[in-house]
């Protein structure tokens, strides 16, 4: 195993990946901007390295910085975490040209994966389901393949994601100023202003499968993560198994994820993201090659560390099992962000003035908070993930609530009471949801959602 390892990133999933090398035995250095000097990932490394002001393109994107941090402090190999530089190939060939080894897939396949259009040629190549749409087209062809899907038709960024550079388009009268619209913020975003085109799925659930793969050619697939709680296409709350997945479709997807992780040669941890139609058909949209923010139910229903896992691999360890994973209990994850309901849920950065999190027993807090934390502007406004698990989907519930109910934290306006209301609400405990659940359920905390 490797003896120190760079984490290029910050927050909670910092905090998690070093506890995750501690228990390794390997020692972790962190980077930070002055904006988060003093940071919890900072005090809990082994050694921390300041690599920018404030602004994450001067810091946390700064590719130059990051790999003289590796290299000064001696380390062996970087964990990206998410977001970040987490899916850019340049960083990982900058890895690779400094004898550094990247957590995670190899340049190659990132960039094809990161191509959404490329991704979906090879995924159908491999026989997975893919939803009715085009490859990148221009205004033109875009309005006449519109036309000859039917409306609603999605626009999307073809070097994308995270909900940007997309477009929902109505009706035929609305098109060119969306497809202007989704391009400008496709370049702004990407660099890339290509966009493509896609049918929408209505109602739709956004269902997605884990997948582990080492340099062997040993897959293991983990079952599936339900997502369909979205707010700006920004996922709210996820679980584990999903309530709409049942065992036929759910071997189906596995077997379509397995294959379509030998033939595009995928290596490490990644995530094979799917629409789920009400009649169970599904369609493949998107792979996310990296570890994703919402991992924790997968853990906590499998057993399986996906960051343990992900360090071995690199390391160039076989995993332990492959095929599928075995599978107990339900899991549920509760995103809360620094956010301000009253203003639209705009990011709200603070100072924290109180904080005490759940505790007992099947009760899982991910997060870098404490009490006198600063929320800081420049970032994304996740401050903690709230996990529990429990024997089945209806005492996993009970058990969230009473965890939301028992978190203290002050200082900053939250998505907390949100969150007590979608998990307490029927529309959530019937399990019988999609995508346009804050659409469709009156939530006087969501109203302005």
């Amino acid at each position: 195993m490797f003896t120190r390892v760079l984490v290029a990133n910050r927050g909670e999933i910092a905090v998690r990946v070093i506890r995750a090398l501690h228990e390794l035995g390997v020692e972790a250095v962190a980077v930070y901007s002055t904006a988060d000097a003093g940071a919890l990932h900072t005090r809990i490394a082994d050694r921390a390295v300041c690599i920018g002001p404030p602004s994450a393109a001067e810091s946390y994107l700064n590719i130059a910085s990051v790999i003289a941090a590796g290299e000064t402090t001696g380390c062996e190999a970087v964990h990206p975490g998410y977001g970040f530089l987490s899916e850019n190939p340049d960083f990982v060939h900058a890895c690779e040209d400094n004898d550094l080894v990247f957590v995670g897939p190899d340049a190659d396949v990132m960039a094809r994966m990161g191509d959404k259009v490329e991704a979906k040629r090879e995924l159908a190549a491999a026989g997975v389901p893919l939803v009715p749409g085009t490859e990148v087209v221009g205004p033109g062809e875009a309005r006449s393949a519109a036309a000859d899907l039917g409306y609603p038709v999605f626009l999307k960024a073809a070097a994308g994601g995270g909900g940007k550079g997309m477009r929902l388009v109505e009706r035929a009268e609305d098109f060119d100023e969306a497809f202007a619209r989704a391009a400008a913020e496709a370049e702004a975003a990407f660099g890339d202003g290509n966009l493509y085109l896609e049918k929408l799925v209505v109602p739709a659930r956004h269902v997605e499968i884990q997948v582990l793969c080492d340099a062997d050619g040993g897959v293991l697939t983990l079952g599936e993560r339900e997502c369909s709680i979205q707010r700006r296409h920004q996922k709210l709350i996820e679980e584990s198994p999903s309530p709409a997945v049942g065992e036929a479709t759910r071997e189906a997807m596995e077997d379509d994820v397995e294959r379509a992780a030998r033939a595009i040669a995928y290596l490490n941890a990644g995530t094979f993201e799917f629409l789920l139609a009400p009649d169970g058909s599904y369609y493949f949209i998107e792979l996310n090659a990296r570890l994703q923010v919402e991992h924790p139910v997968t853990e906590l229903v499998t057993g399986v560390d996906l960051v343990r896992e992900q360090l071995r691999i690199a390391d160039g360890r076989q995993l332990h099992q492959t095929g599928r994973a075995a599978r107990r209990g339900h899991a549920i994850e509760v995103r809360l962000n620094a956010e301000d309901p009253a203003r639209g849920f705009a990011p709200a950065p603070g100072v924290i003035e109180r904080f005490r999190p759940p505790l007992g027993a099947g009760v899982r807090f991910d997060t870098h908070i404490e009490e006198g934390a600063v929320i800081p502007p420049h970032y994304d406004s996740l401050m903690a993930k709230l996990i529990v698990w429990d024997e089945d989907r209806a005492t996993s519930i009970e058990r969230c609530l009473r965890a939301l109910g028992d978190l203290e934290l002050r200082g900053v306006p939250t998505t907390r009471e949100a969150a007590l209301e979608i998990v307490a609400s029927d529309s959530f405990r019937s399990g019988n949801y999609s995508t346009g659940f804050l659409d469709e359920t009156e939530l006087s905390a969501v109203g302005s959602a």
